[in-house]
């Protein structure tokens, strides 16, 4: 998952469709790109030397590609309604699931933030010129807890200021904090190795990797959360031109060029780490410091640094406002309290900003029962993959579903041309793929000192039951009153109401109107 993402409405907006600039290929295609591309987690990886090609491939075969492929047909099967994963799922399986669906986008954001705040304070940490003694003030705890909390309550008052100020923030924090370091990480690896340096990476290792050690397939299954939100730009398909055409042809591109970031990125950070040294939170920073020293050029590592830190501002901003948007969305069409729809005079869900700033807050002082703020680290990245997992589980049974239950429905892009059988390839490996990274994702790694295993599957497995739990909890009392007035979501195909109908004919007409209009 990425610090950055344009997901500022999972479910958005209203049925009748505006006029708005138009998406080309190139234009998706970096947004796709920004959207999945992170560099935190390149370290992880690192520590696997040459084997680590072979789980970026498999990720990208068992996960991304699936998440694609699956993404660009039901995308382009609904064109016009709103909703991402909340429609796709909801379509197939009903309000609830689908609830739960878009319910589990926004919370696993939410867990997510710890993590991605952690690296920005370890980047912020490194902002002085003494490596060793920037260590060891990224390893302490209070002031990662201060740092966290200050970057993330930053980006929530900025965010209730309007997307005006996200917009400006996130467009160029994308390029500088996460495009330009991993092209220069590239780079520099490069240079170091025509300059004679000293290779840390075992090049002669096996490209297979050692199956026999857990340890191996727990840290792993983090790889699947690398390529995590793919799907999310099916949001903007009303925005792109030709959809049913450049969508699929963006999000192939973006899944190529993603996938050689990832092994390129890694590579480069391994030459010049040993893997024994290193460390899941800091390697990167120390990476670039590493190669900077050798160049004689160690005057760019607070660059750098402030580059990084820049980006996770940039990437919290755009998810502080994107899958809270979502959820605040579906929660006007009657599926929240009305508490958790209110605006502040901006427009902004404030109460659910609140709520989440809240639970960022309790999950950042967690921290301190945790032996180190590695693990800290490694434990709040699991239960965002198992509760992300569980969301992609549910889109690709959604999408084999929906080949019976609207097997006459429009497929501008379609998995096999005929039959159902290549959809049951692709959607079964996806399935298969995410289910058996949620497994594992539940074993504890030895690798890194967690401590007492109590606390990692009372974090896990208490995490997973509370957040799946939530929304069943919310939708036991939903009531009549919370439905917005005025909402105009887009009926499900499955609502035979005369009023659904209606509502469904005419957001067709206003969208095949808009394209026609060009």
């Amino acid at each position: 998952m990425a610090e950055s993402s344009n997901t500022s409405a999972s479910v958005q907006g209203k049925a009748t469709v505006k006029r708005m600039a138009k998406l080309g290929v190139s234009a998706l295609v970096i947004m796709n790109i920004v959207a999945v591309v992170s560099l935190r987690g390149l370290p992880a990886e690192a520590t696997y030397g040459v084997s680590s090609a072979f789980y970026y491939l498999f990720a990208a075969i068992v996960f991304l590609i699936p998440v694609s492929l699956i993404a660009a047909e039901l995308a382009a099967m609904f064109p016009f309604q709103q909703g991402g994963m909340f429609r796709w799922v909801g379509e197939a399986f009903g309000k609830k699931l689908g609830f739960l669906a878009i319910w589990l986008q926004w919370i696993e954001s939410t867990i997510w933030y710890p993590t991605v705040l952690t690296f920005g304070t370890v980047s912020l940490a490194f902002i002085g010129m003494d490596v060793t003694t920037d260590s060891v003030l990224a390893s302490n705890k209070v002031y990662t807890i201060v740092a966290m909390l200050a970057i993330y309550w930053i980006a929530t008052f900025i965010t209730l200021k309007g997307m005006g100020w996200v917009g400006k923030v996130t467009k160029v924090g994308g390029i500088v904090g996460t495009i330009a370091p991993v092209i220069l990480l590239v780079i520099l690896g490069v240079i170091y190795l025509c300059m004679g340096g000293q290779i840390q990476m075992n090049l002669h290792g096996s490209f297979w990797p050692d199956f026999s050690n857990f340890n191996n397939i727990v840290l792993a299954c983090s790889i699947f959360l690398f390529y995590a939100g793919m799907e999310m730009s099916g949001i903007h398909v009303r925005e792109i031109k030709d959809p049913t055409r450049n969508y699929p042809k963006a999000v192939f591109i973006g899944a190529f060029v993603t996938v050689l970031i990832f092994i390129l990125g890694t590579y480069s950070l391994g030459i010049v780490i040993p893997a024994k040294d290193i460390n899941l939170v800091q390697s990167l920073l120390v990476g670039f410091d590493n190669y900077f020293a050798f160049m004689h050029v160690k005057w760019l590592s607070p660059v750098i640094a402030i580059c990084l830190a820049f980006g996770v501002l940039a990437g919290v901003l755009t998810w502080v406002a994107g899958p809270s948007k979502g959820v605040f969305s579906v929660g006007r069409a009657g599926y929240l309290p009305p508490f958790f729809q209110k605006t502040n005079k901006n427009g902004v869900q404030k109460n659910i900003l609140y709520i989440q700033g809240a639970i960022v807050t309790f999950l950042a002082f967690i921290m301190v029962v945790m032996p180190s703020v590695e693990s800290f680290y490694q434990i709040m990245s699991q239960l965002t993959v198992v509760l992300y997992l569980i969301a992609y589980l549910l889109m690709f049974a959604a999408a084999i579903y929906l080949r019976y239950s609207m097997k006459d429905a429009k497929r501008p892009f379609r998995i096999g041309s005929k039959g159902n059988w290549l959809m049951w390839i692709v959607g079964g490996v996806g399935f298969l793929g995410s289910l058996l990274a949620f497994i594992f994702s539940f074993l504890p790694t030895n690798s890194i000192d967690m401590g007492s295993h109590v606390v990692w599957f009372s974090v896990l497995i208490g995490g997973v039951i509370l957040f799946v739990a939530l929304p069943f909890i919310i939708l036991k009392f939903k009531k009549t009153s919370w439905l917005m007035p005025g909402n105009e979501f887009v009926p499900f195909h499955w609502d035979n109401s005369p009023e659904a109908k209606a509502a469904l004919k005419a957001a067709q007409e206003e969208f095949d109107k808009e394209q026609a209009n060009g």
